[in-house]
């Protein structure tokens, strides 16, 4: 997100000395400068100082990162998975959102996992690309070396590759923390069409910088109730040889992970609430470029949210029949009354497949029952690939195996 942020400690000149406290009339230690950059220094950029020195380590082990094998969609069909059966009651309380993942789609752009966590994680970086993780339900805390968030229902969060951080669910009777993890192979941002030439959020885009959150920190160690040299392990996920040609690796630092005194920059995370996306409307129905909020390397990310709908005499406002040419089109279904998808299953927690090659659209008859309707209560995050996806464990588990079927039936 190319929007400069200053947080905490940092000298007036970057690359120059900046310094510990003194005693008794002499400097502190310098603290390392870390230049955490995209594309090479040819791109978006942060500068943080630390406390210690950030390639420290002193030991590494392999680390299983679970099962992310997968199985190409054939013979082609569209699938409906049930993301709310992955996860027992009884084994929330030991699952984290790190290593508790369950991979739903992949491929080698993007992979679609999905979590209920009521457990701290690890310390964890994902060095293979950016995350975009979206809460459905709950909450948590979400320390970073940037500084902390504070997650609830509705917040996507940014993480850019390679930051170091944890997941802290906040405890609730009522519904634990619900995570939809958005894995990328590259780098995550607004979409282009949204932004001018030098980065700033545009007029027509459906959200601006006032929407987003930055960290909030700086964050040390003592405020967690850490010491500075506090040995600690970060899970680190990887390129390998491994499924998807990803491994892990568990760093052992000698130091605590949150030594970071101050930064600035353009690189770094932050969250947005999908409640202050603005629905884009029209006359007639909108094709789904207009709900896109952000984009990664072949693929992008769409809300489709609460909104009124098409307002011409003679309009219909579900979706027409389409047929998704280049792209594999995943809706997760999060809230409200899904008005094309009545009839065929599709509830809360519910993905749908529609692979590229497929035409699809509303069930039958919702077209005509839409037809009159002037607003609608849904909430689904939708994901785009533009390289066909393959089903995970997760998806695999998880398939109703009857969803290809729903357009040949009545409306109920």
């Amino acid at each position: 997100m190319a929007y400069y942020q200053a947080m905490g400690s940092i000298p007036p000149k970057r690359h120059t000395q900046h310094r510990r406290p003194g005693r008794r009339g002499r400097p502190g230690a310098l603290y390392s400068e870390e230049l955490m950059g995209e594309e090479g220094f040819s791109s978006d950029s942060s500068l943080l100082y630390h406390r210690a020195i950030p390639s420290a380590t002193v030991g590494a082990r392999e680390w299983a990162v679970g099962d992310l094998s997968t199985t190409p969609n054939h013979p082609l069909r569209p699938r409906h998975l049930r993301l709310h059966d992955l996860f027992s009651a009884k084994d929330v309380a030991a699952t984290d959102v790190v290593t508790g993942r369950r991979l739903v789609l992949g491929n080698g752009d993007v992979r679609l996992s999905y979590v209920v966590a009521g457990a701290p994680s690890p310390w964890y970086r994902n060095a293979v690309g950016d995350e975009c993780v979206y809460v459905e339900r709950g909450a948590a805390r979400v320390e970073t070396v940037f500084g902390a968030f504070d997650v609830a229902e509705g917040d996507f969060l940014v993480l850019p590759r390679a930051t170091t951080h944890r997941w802290l669910p906040r405890r609730s009777r009522r519904e634990p923390l619900r995570a939809y993890c958005i894995e990328a192979a590259g780098h995550i941002a607004p979409p282009r069409r949204y932004l001018s030439r030098y980065g700033q959020l545009l007029e027509h885009a459906p959200y601006c910088e006032r929407d987003l959150r930055p960290p909030q920190g700086p964050l040390l160690a003592e405020d967690v109730g850490a010491q500075e040299g506090d040995a600690t392990e970060v899970y680190v996920k990887h390129r390998g040889s491994g499924p998807g040609g990803i491994v892990g690796t568990v760093h052992e630092l000698p130091f605590h992970p949150l030594d970071v005194v101050g930064w600035d920059g353009c690189l770094y995370p932050y969250a947005f609430n999908v409640r202050d996306f603005e629905p884009i409307t029209g006359r007639v129905h909108q094709p789904p470029p207009v709900h896109q909020v952000f984009e990664g390397p072949a693929f992008v990310v769409c809300a489709f949210v609460p909104r009124k709908v098409d307002y011409h005499p003679l309009a219909i406002p579900v979706p027409y029949y389409h047929s998704n040419v280049d792209s594999d089109e995943i809706m997760f279904y999060v809230d409200g009354d899904y008005e094309a998808r009545k009839g065929s299953g599709i509830g809360k927690g519910s993905v749908t497949v529609h692979p590229g090659g497929h035409a699809h659209g509303p069930q039958p008859g919702a077209a005509e029952a839409s037809i009159g309707v002037e607003f609608f209560d849904e909430l689904a995050v939708m994901v785009d690939t533009f390289r066909p996806l393959e089903l995970g464990e997760g998806g695999r588990t998880v398939d109703d195996g009857e969803y290809a079927r729903s357009w040949g039936r009545g409306r109920s």
